[in-house]
């Protein structure tokens, strides 16, 4: 899964796409390169982010999905946690909703998943983007982790989401120390596969990576990214969502022929 972000904020590549067309390039580029999906964005949601408008959202996300539909067949993802801006999505070509709310954000959000009847991914976050990195706590995080998400799958498959169509997400960096939490999880990945859905890791230039190597810069941290990338391969992933493709589906490769 390709990280296509259209907002001038996001923690990593924020604002570095000047014109709708240069965007649409970077994604399609994406695809060219070996991404099987691509996640548009078009609200941040690195720590202390500031929400956007439904309206403003919807003009960053619709005409670069239908742009990047109209001239490649690879999957689209809509990152969102507002349920009609993923309805605006999926009918411009989205297929799927990665929603870091876990379908929580809005009274109506389960009930559109199961009208729309696109995959959703539901996601792993203590408190909201704006606050989650205050002080995030845990007893046992993967154990709670997976909690969470075993819960949510039986939300949404209770309001209608059919079972083959959810994915889970721990939610590396969303609430979660850099270190003592996000360690632990990706060493759990096993566990939260083993609840018996499909599981997307993001662990793509996360803050835990620089820490482990002397506070590297977001662009520095391809290295880690790949060897997170890896790690969540050999537990039985089923994707992984990076912002360096070509370099990631080089490594995945490898990998998979040693195997």
């Amino acid at each position: 899964m390709g990280v296509v972000n259209v907002t001038p904020d996001s923690f990593s590549d924020g604002g570095r796409w000047a014109t709708p067309e240069a965007v649409r390039d970077h994604a399609l580029r994406l695809a060219d390169a070996g991404a099987d999906i691509l996640d548009i964005g078009g609200e941040s949601t690195r720590p202390g982010s500031a929400r956007v408008t439904q309206a403003e959202e919807l003009d960053r996300v619709i005409p670069l999905i239908a742009g990047v539909r109209a001239r490649t067949s690879v999957a689209i993802s809509i990152d969102t946690m507002k349920p009609l801006v993923a309805r605006a999505a999926v009918a411009a070509g989205a297929t799927i909703w990665n929603d870091i709310t876990a379908l929580r954000h809005a009274p109506d959000s389960l009930g559109i998943a199961a009208a729309l009847g696109c995959e959703v991914v539901l996601m792993h976050m203590q408190g909201e983007p704006g606050t989650m990195q205050a002080a995030p706590r845990y007893g046992d995080v993967v154990a709670e982790v997976i909690a969470f998400l075993a819960a949510r799958a039986e939300a949404a498959m209770a309001a209608g989401v059919a079972r083959d169509r959810i994915w889970l997400d721990p939610g590396i960096g969303f609430g979660k120390h850099p270190l003592d939490h996000n360690l632990p999880l990706l060493a759990g990945l096993e566990r939260i596969v083993g609840l018996g859905f499909p599981v997307l890791l993001g662990a793509s230039r996360k803050r835990f990576i620089g820490m482990l190597d002397g506070d590297a810069t977001e662009e520095a941290r391809l290295g880690g990214s790949i060897a997170a990338a890896l790690r969540g391969a050999d537990a039985g992933v089923a994707a992984v969502r990076v912002h360096d493709v070509s370099e990631t589906v080089q490594a995945l490769k490898v990998w998979a022929a040693m195997r």
